[in-house]
């Protein structure tokens, strides 16, 4: 069955299209993109990964349906609330 694997950082988006047997897990294609060795930032025990923008909590068991979108997710640089609360301050001032 076809699906994909795709990991972006800031510069591009890597998009890997795997024929895998029916019964893959997520993690297993993840594996299989081999995005782990070219990306030491992934940990494929660690790293965050969903399927169409869905996070799943277990993707050694998380079964792939045919065309699946398998995405390995990036920590965040920054943390979200203390954005908003920069964002916040500055337009109080003012800014934009």
């Amino acid at each position: 069955m076809k699906v994909q694997v795709v990991y972006a950082n800031p510069d591009l988006q890597y998009v890997i299209d795997l024929d895998v047997p029916e019964g893959t897990t997520i993690y297993k294609a993840a594996e299989l993109s081999g995005l782990a060795d070219r990306f030491p930032e992934i940990d494929l025990g660690t790293t965050p990964m969903g399927v169409f923008g869905v996070r799943v909590k277990t993707a050694t068991t998380t079964v792939l349906h045919p065309g699946d979108r398998v995405e390995l997710y990036r920590s965040l640089i920054a943390d979200p609330k203390e954005n908003r609360r920069i964002r916040a301050e500055s337009q109080k001032l003012g800014h934009s």
